[in-house]
This record gives structure tokens, sequence and C-alpha cells, in this order.
């Protein structure tokens, strides 16, 4: 059964915070810090929690920048892992951000550090860095959603 999980994406002057992670799926990959959504948890609220254990960085507000499936098959193609990943930009507010909880390593990027990445980032980080940077561009000028 799938699980349902976030990601929790925060753009700052034009950098993206991203983890390496620590366990499964994704072990030692680049990638926004995020996981599972707990039992009665809204969405937002699970991404501002996760980005802080996983960085120490405080954000508030959020909203849906889109939905992913991150589905993994060991080698003879049996399922290992299938989440849904709502992901969602939040407004950093303070913190540095440094690796905690489920990171070895946390950093603040440029979209094309990103795409640089590779086999060493997780599936779709470069596109998803991408439209955030579009989306946060687009909120900055016209006003945030409420």
């Amino acid at each position: 059964m799938p699980i349902p999980a976030v990601l929790s994406v925060v753009v700052r002057d034009g950098r993206l915070l991203l983890v390496r992670r620590a366990n499964p799926p994704d072990r030692g990959r680049w990638g926004f810090p995020g996981g599972r959504i707990e039992a009665g948890e809204e969405v937002v609220a699970a991404a501002l929690r996760e980005l802080h254990e996983e960085t120490g960085v405080i954000a508030d507000g959020g909203t849906v920048l889109t939905v992913l499936d991150s589905i993994h098959r060991d080698e003879t193609g049996v399922l290992t892992h299938h989440f849904v990943l709502v992901a969602v930009l939040c407004r950093w507010v303070s913190g540095e951000g440094r690796a905690a909880d489920d990171a070895l390593e946390a950093a603040w990027l440029a979209p094309e550090e990103i795409a640089a990445l590779h086999e060493k980032a997780s599936r779709n980080a470069a596109w998803l860095a991408d439209l955030a940077v579009a989306r946060s561009a687009c909120c900055d000028r016209v006003g945030r959603p409420a």
C-alpha cells in the first residue's frame, strides 16, 4: 500500500535546501527534506515538522507544488517502497540548515548545482527545484497565497 509523505521545499536567495539521506530509499542521495505524514497531521504541518526535524530550519505557510510517486523495486522487480510524495513549498523563517534526524548532510544549493548531481540526487530533484524557484519568483512578485 502506498505511504503518504511530504517533501519540504525551501527556496532562499535562489538556493534550495537539500539533505543527503541516511536511510532507504535513496540512502546516500541528495533530496529535499521530508518524511511520512503522521495520522491526523495536515500536509503542510507535516512538511514544516519534517523540515525542522531533519535540518533545524523553521519555516511557515506553504503551498502544494505537486504530487509525485516514489516507487522502488529490488533487482528482481519486487516492490520495496511506494511513497506518494506531496511536495510543499515552505517559506523560510530562520535557521541555516544542519544535518539531523534522517540526514547525513544538509546544504543550500543553486538549481544548476542540483542538476549537476545527476544520479547522486533523488529522482525529480532537479525538476522539482526548477518548479520551486519558478513558483517562488511568481509568488514574490504577486504576493503569496493565504
